[in-house]
């Protein structure tokens, strides 16, 4: 379990936490009352910043409900563990129905993760593998 620093820049927001106890995400909530229209982009502000332990990354999710019942998804969410600014959340409507999201609203879900830095090379040729470089559809319906 890693131990995480949270700054409420809005006191009326609700705490931070597990909805329920084996719950792999935390809520996300909106700061302010924004209205996404149909195929329209927005950022939503959380009121919160995060000190994310180095070595994890925060990753901003949907909340299943949003994006199955109303076309909202969720998009550019990673959180870097040195970044110390509100945490916004990226969304667009898939929809062709305006959404609106109330102060205090669940928007999205943040997940915790380990990650391992890569040691890049730069080479002339990859190894050859099974699939080679066949992509989209390749291994069938």
């Amino acid at each position: 379990m890693i131990s995480l620093k949270i700054k409420k820049l809005d006191p009326e927001l609700p705490d931070l936490g597990y909805a329920k106890h084996l719950d792999a995400g935390v809520d996300l909530y909106a700061r302010e009352r924004t209205v996404v229209l149909p195929g329209g982009r927005t950022a939503i502000p959380t009121g919160i910043a995060m000190e994310i332990p180095p070595g994890h990354v925060g990753l901003i999710w949907d909340k299943s409900g949003l994006s199955i019942k109303h076309g909202i998804k969720t998009f550019g969410g990673v959180i870097d563990a040195g970044y110390r600014g509100e945490v916004m959340i990226g969304l667009i409507n898939l929809s062709d129905t305006e959404y609106v999201f109330e102060k205090g609203d669940k928007v999205a879900q943040i997940i915790f993760q380990k990650f391992e830095h890569a040691d890049i090379s730069i080479v002339e040729e990859l190894s050859s593998s099974e699939r080679g470089e066949t992509g989209f559809g390749s291994s069938g319906k």
